[in-house]
């Protein structure tokens, strides 16, 4: 969603059809403050390593989704998850599958799953990679 001085918002919607997979997550602190603000995830995914973490506000007069969002590429799943809260507490997972919106919860890992749609793929590009 994109706000425009002056003009109503604008919604973009991203219809690539490349096949790749991905994963959100959805923190709440308990001990940490609620939001999570500050909380750090690193995932790792077909020898890949990334990271990100939750900010509050973006700029002016909006805020960013709290929610964070990794491109997993073709990896299906992720061989490790770690997740350091803000008040430097650390959790770890391992095979977590991607294609979710995961609730992780302070202190109690995953709390909740939502399956996003399945990665499509053009015709000009085949099946996806697994399908047959």
């Amino acid at each position: 969603m994109l706000l425009n001085v002056g003009e109503p918002p604008s919604l973009l919607f991203n219809t690539n059809h490349d096949g790749y997979h991905r994963v959100l997550f959805r923190l709440v602190g308990t001990k940490s403050n609620r939001a999570a603000i500050g909380a750090r995830v690193t995932i790792q995914a077909a020898g890949v390593k990334q990271f990100s973490e939750v900010r509050g506000g973006g700029s002016y007069l909006s805020q960013n989704d709290l929610r964070l969002h990794f491109g997993l590429g073709t990896a299906s799943k992720m061989e490790s998850v770690e997740i350091r809260w803000p008040n430097g507490n650390l959790e770890l997972l391992k095979d977590v599958a991607g294609d979710y919106i995961y609730t992780l919860v302070e202190g109690k890992g995953i709390q909740d799953k939502t399956p996003l749609p399945p990665p499509s793929v053009s015709p000009e590009k085949g099946a996806p990679h697994g399908a047959h």
